[in-house]
């Protein structure tokens, strides 16, 4: 629903500048995520990563003219551009969606906890979305600016609300609890995330609880809140396995897959069929089924309801596809506001290729419930090359509206799924990036799986929100002038060059480096447009360098004047180059005796730019060799001193690279090289999450008896009865031999489970004999959250580093936003 700026003026307590009138639909956090500019109202937000208010100028230009700005910022070079000064611009955000949500009295469903929250809310919405017309969260959206943004989605339209709040530390709680302001509480597990910000579990409970001040009902777990005021209020409902409930667990049988759940609800007995075996889910199962209860659900429909429940992979997925694709796989929900947040993510991602959207109807049971004319505004303003619609309200939406005239974009329209499966091998899909978004009732992950590109089952999962969460936490640790150079050589470490430099770019990384020219042309191919470094060229890579306005390192005298001749002859002027210095790596670089040749040269030839000055640190990792990592940075200083003296001009210079980033702030200069830790590997103090995680799949299951042997050469002789399991991975997916023998493991069912024998080519033979309910197809994890890839490293004696660069190309890799 549009408001007044005077309207919102007033929610918020801001001083207006500049007014014009202007009515507002839209709020933006984010410049890079503007879609609808005259209608949109800009946050100038600060924070430790970005400064809003460097955006404004840019969002003018594209259209925007209402912005909520701090209250000293400077308005007077801005015409005709409203302004709304506050003091603090996250508080005056959540102020005015609290105001917007106070015009709604429908049920809202505010969920909170430590583990669940984001699959309760999928799942309740999958469970009640036939009943009500539901707005919810988008994705994981449940942070102080995430909140605010999903609540001012209501609208009158809609008949529930549901929406998940997270919290780090004491005294979040209020704002959101004023946003959100639920009328049905759920509280999922408590566990130890965030733990650091909280004094006791007691307090991390009572400031979660605050969510639920003024709701009618508290839906919770007994265990793990014994002793929080909540458990005594007479608006709860609990469950427990171990103690009276509301709902008591009274058994839980596995068998085939499902789970068999007793309990007593109100002296009445009921049994639950429940498709997981899983603790987790069931455990959210059991959540789902109280709340049921509460909205007076039959035991016959809660059945009925429960077993069309599916793991949710709530994270959008980028994975390789056929001929040349890229596929980004959003099809577990569909709505306006995940749909905007897909083609933005999906517009980033896709870099030089064209982007192809194939997009169901929004799944809603009442027609009518949506709206699709904004749908279709939405869809308008995007880039896309190809529209493919699957649904007969899409389709009749792009019948009535004629205006609908993307330039450049071609609409294809299918009535259900079936027919788009038809016609998939006419479609012709080549050299594009393909958005797949839609409602879980049209099954789009059928298309997911035809058109990806390998069907290999090892697979190796990065979490590009937790790569670009450890980027953001190492950039904090920086003063704001120390640039950022990531390296992303190697294929991205094994994760990936082209998607890693996409996002890093979006991110306002400030260079990166690559080890050859080859990697580097892959990047502008691309359409990566930051400079890029790269480390190790030669002549022949000259005109290829030039060609893609890469930048090359110059370790040598020979290369240095190999160079400089080439771009004499090309007739151009101030070309940029990086000099690199030989201070104890002794491995590439200018040593220390040639830096007064070096500066005669650099400062006879201007033709020639000098970007930065930089070396490498053999040893930051090792405390016990900080005297010859500090001589280095001594020797480093004096060398770029003298450089820039003859060259006459400052230059970036950088020696740091991740382990040298936490030595000391001195080590930091103009610019730091950042590599591992963005990966998650090392730096403990900052505890960075790890990005990859490796998995594969049993191929068969078969008892052996004591004293066979397994595999080649009858290496792996049994000692006892055993149950073995084979798995799809050898050594040709990079997994090292080294790890055979028993000396690696694989993490099954929560536990470690022995290789035996030596590992083959493509399989791998582990002990499962006392792991239970292991079944053939079952996903096993070679390294990740269960099995650090450092404890890999050790058993193979070996590095992280060479853990990832050597998995096999053949092993799909799936990129996964949260």
């Amino acid at each position: 629903m549009p408001y007044t700026l005077e309207h919102i003026k007033n929610a918020i307590h801001a001083t207006l500048v500049n007014g014009r009138s202007a009515e507002i639909e839209h709020l933006l956090t984010d410049s890079r995520r503007l879609v609808f500019p005259s209608t949109t109202l800009f946050f100038a937000i600060k924070t430790n990563q970005d400064e809003g208010h460097n955006y404004i100028a840019e969002l003018i230009e594209r259209g925007v003219y209402n912005f909520v700005v701090e209250s000293n910022f400077e308005t007077s070079g801005f015409k005709d551009i409203n302004f709304l000064k506050v003091d603090k611009v996250i508080p005056a955000l959540q102020q005015l969606v609290a105001n917007h949500r106070a015009h709604f009295t429908y049920p809202v469903i505010g969920i909170t906890g430590s583990n669940g929250k984001t699959v309760v809310k999928e799942w309740l919405t999958l469970l009640l979305n036939d009943q009500f017309n539901i707005v919810r969260s988008p994705r994981s959206y449940n942070s102080q600016i995430g909140v605010p943004l999903s609540v001012w989605e209501m609208s009158s339209k809609h008949q529930l609300g549901i929406f998940e709040a997270g919290i780090s530390q004491v005294g979040e709680m209020a704002s959101l609890a004023s946003i959100i302001q639920p009328t049905i509480g759920i509280l999922t597990s408590i566990g130890s995330v965030h733990e650091e910000g909280f004094d006791t579990m007691d307090s991390k409970i009572q400031e979660k609880c605050q969510l639920f001040t003024n709701a009618t009902i508290i839906i919770a777990p007994i265990e793990g809140i014994e002793s929080a005021a909540i458990i005594k209020s007479p608006k709860i409902w609990t469950w427990s396995r171990l103690q009276n409930a509301t709902l008591t667990i009274v058994s839980e049988i596995t068998n085939n897959r499902h789970t068999q759940i007793k309990a007593t609800f109100f002296k009445e007995t009921y049994t639950l069929s429940v498709p997981f075996t899983d603790l987790p889910s069931i455990n959210n199962v059991i959540t789902c089924w109280l709340t049921l209860l509460y909205l007076k659900f039959s035991m016959e429909e809660i059945q009925k309801r429960i077993l069309t429940l599916i793991h949710l992979d709530m994270r959008m997925q980028i994975v390789k596809g056929t001929q040349n694709c890229s596929i980004l796989n959003d099809s577990y929900s569909n709505d306006i506001y995940s749909l905007q947040l897909a083609l933005a993510y999906a517009t980033q991602q896709a870099g030089e290729q064209p982007l192809t959207l194939i997009l169901s109807d929004m799944g809603q049971v009442r027609q009518g419930m949506v709206d699709y004319k904004q749908v279709l505004q939405l869809l308008k303003a995007s880039p896309l090359k190809r529209l493919i619609t699957v649904g007969p309200e899409l389709e009749l939406a792009l019948r009535q509206d004629q205006s609908f005239k993307p330039q450049d974009c071609q609409v294809i329209s299918f009535n259900n799924t079936q027919q788009l499966l038809d016609k998939l091998d006419f479609l012709n899909f080549k050299d594009e990036f393909i958005l797949i978004k839609g409602a879980r009732v049209f099954e789009l992950e059928r298309i997911h799986k035809l058109l990806q590109q390998q069907v290999h089952q090892t697979q190796a999962e990065i979490n590009l929100t937790a790569l670009v969460n450890n980027f953001k936490k190492i950039k904090n640790t920086l003063e704001p002038s120390v640039k950022i150079m990531a390296m992303v050589k190697a294929f991205g470490y094994g994760i990936g060059s082209v998607e890693v430099a996409r996002l890093l770019q979006f991110h306002h990384a400030d260079y990166l480096a690559v080890a050859y020219v080859d990697e580097g042309v892959e990047l502008r191919k691309a359409g990566i447009q930051l400079p890029i470094m790269v480390m190790n060229v030669d002549d022949s890579t000259f005109d290829t360098l030039f060609k893609y306005h890469l930048e090359p390192e110059i370790f040598s005298i020979y290369l240095f004047n190999q160079f400089l001749q080439f771009i004499k002859y090309q007739g151009i002027a101030n070309f940029p180059i990086h000099l690199k210095l030989n201070t104890g790596m002794n491995r590439l670089g200018f040593d220390l005796h040639e830096m007064a040749t070096l500066g005669e040269l650099v400062k006879s030839n201007p033709i020639l730019k000098v970007n930065s000055i930089f070396s490498h640190l053999s040893s930051s990792g090792k405390p016990e060799m900080e005297a010859y990592t500090l001589q280095q940075l001594n020797s480093f200083n004096k060398a770029a001193q003298q450089l820039e003296t003859a060259l006459g001009y400052s230059t970036l210079k950088h020696i740091a690279n991740s382990g040298g980033i936490f030595m000391d702030k001195k080590f930091h200069l103009d610019m730091v090289r950042l590599g591992i830790g963005m990966y998650g590997i090392g730096l403990g103090a900052l505890e960075l999450e790890p990005v990859m995680q490796l998995t594969t799949t049993i191929s068969q299951i078969r008892k052996v008896n004591k004293e066979e042997t397994i595999g080649y050469n009858r290496s792996g002789v049994l000692l006892r009865d055993s149950i073995i399991a084979t798995v799809r991975l050898g050594y040709a997916d990079g997994y090292s031999r080294k790890l055979g023998l028993g000396k690696g493991s694989m993490w099954v069912n929560n536990q470690l489970a022995p290789i035996v024998g030596d590992i083959c080519m493509d399989m791998t033979m582990i002990d499962i004999t006392d792991i239970p309910d292991v079944q053939q197809g079952d996903r096993v994890q070679v390294f990740g959250n269960q099995l650090p890839i450092e404890k890999l490293a050790q058993w193979a004696q070996t590095i992280p580093y060479e853990i990832l660069t050597t998995i096999g190309q053949r092993v799909k890799r799936i990129y996964i936003q949260d």
